[in-house]
């Protein structure tokens, strides 16, 4: 009798395991548990109850049921698959948070923005500038000795300027980071190959392959080192400072060449500008504990020009004026410096503050290498 209970048993339950097992597979997992049940103890199906024998009374030892009983395992991650995922909403972004992902509405109105504004700057360039002098048609010209290269230090600096300053926008719009590389990169480049157009296209100057060769550096300069280490360690500065002439010519060619205001002679006065490449010591020295915003600048600057090529040059009034024995000298400055974007802070605007005023080289100690070999130094150099 006992053994036709256990066979019942093993039937049943296996007619039971095998169904609910095929629905199982469909809907949830199955846990089966096997357990010993004791002896007086009971075992309960839906129609059906057994009793256990002692083991004294059968004489002999009983075999474990098993509980099949259908348990869903709670931490499977088949039974969380079978419910539906409801995503989250997109988190808020504020309006000068950078998003991890491209957000098109800032892509498109960037777009938008930065097309308006370069259209508006040549614009106005070509009405205040260009259109005080004659036209013609588009030829070329040879301008690589001028100014002692300072006008090609200019040209590498105001690129590296535009394409850095244009890549750090497009960060806004949470595009990929090479990307935003290439796309600062290129416009850095197209502004100043369309302000070469426009000299093509005056008397006065001409497409300079040289300065093309100058946009084409400092492009390559904030692209090489974002891609490379995805920062500045190496970061282009000017810096500027006005001379005073005090003899009554060359104060009337300064005046001539380089316009009255202190905003005219700090844009045109080679004679007053210093162009640098500063590097962060701790970017290349890591392990140091060097100040995380140090940094140590070379400079580039030169000093007693007053036209083109040699100091000789016919004035307003038609005098030809001989200032040859003023000798035109390039000079080498080595300064320290701060990085500015390296310092802390968690206020969103001094971070953009820091950003643009670190186009600017610090006043600083420095020591000056004139190319004929003598040593200056400087208590603070601007």
């Amino acid at each position: 009798m006992i053994r036709y209970i256990k066979t019942f048993c093993k039937k049943a339950a296996g007619s039971i395991c095998c169904t609910g097992s095929l629905f199982a597979l469909w809907m949830l997992p199955v846990k089966v548990n096997a357990v010993p049940v004791p002896a007086g103890h009971e075992i309960s199906f839906p129609g059906l109850h057994i009793s256990r024998l002692n083991d004294t009374a059968c004489g002999e030892a009983a075999t474990p049921v098993q509980d099949t009983s259908f348990k869903p395992a709670a931490t499977s991650e088949r039974v969380k698959d079978t419910f539906p995922h409801v995503k989250d909403s997109a988190p808020y972004i504020g309006f000068f948070d950078i998003p991890d992902r491209p957000v098109k509405g800032r892509v498109w109105a960037l777009s938008g923005i930065t097309v308006a504004a370069y259209a508006n700057s040549l614009l106005v360039l070509n009405q205040f500038w260009y259109s005080g002098y004659s036209q013609r048609s588009f030829h070329t010209f040879n301008d690589s000795g001028e100014w002692l290269q300072m006008d090609k230090a200019g040209h590498i600096f105001s690129a590296y300027l535009l394409s850095k300053y244009s890549r750090e926008i497009w960060r806004w719009t949470g595009l990929p980071r090479k990307q935003q590389i290439w796309i600062g990169g290129m416009s850095g480049l197209a502004y100043q190959s369309v302000i070469e157009l426009l000299d093509a296209h005056s008397e006065n100057w001409g497409w300079s392959w040289s300065d093309m060769a100058a946009n084409a550096l400092g492009v390559a300069v904030m692209m090489s080192q974002e891609l490379a280490w995805n920062e500045q360690r190496f970061q282009l500065k000017f810096s500027s400072f006005p001379v005073r002439y005090n003899d009554p010519v060359l104060k009337a060619r300064a005046i001539d060449q380089f316009g009255h205001t202190w905003a005219e002679r700090t844009l045109k006065d080679y004679n007053s500008q210093t162009y640098w490449l500063s590097l962060n010591l701790k970017s290349v020295m890591p392990e140091s504990r060097l100040p995380r915003w140090l940094n140590i600048a070379v400079g580039y600057s030169a000093d007693n020009m007053f036209d083109d090529y040699s100091n000789h040059w016919t004035d307003a009034g038609g005098v030809y004026r001989n200032y040859t024995w003023l000798k035109r000298k390039r000079q080498l400055i080595l300064s320290p410096d701060l990085d500015l974007t390296k310092i802390r802070t968690k206020h969103k605007g001094v971070k953009v503050l820091f950003q643009v005023l670190n186009m600017i080289k610090i006043p600083a100690p420095a020591l000056e290498l004139d190319l004929n070999g003598r040593l200056k130094m400087h208590a603070l150099y601007f």
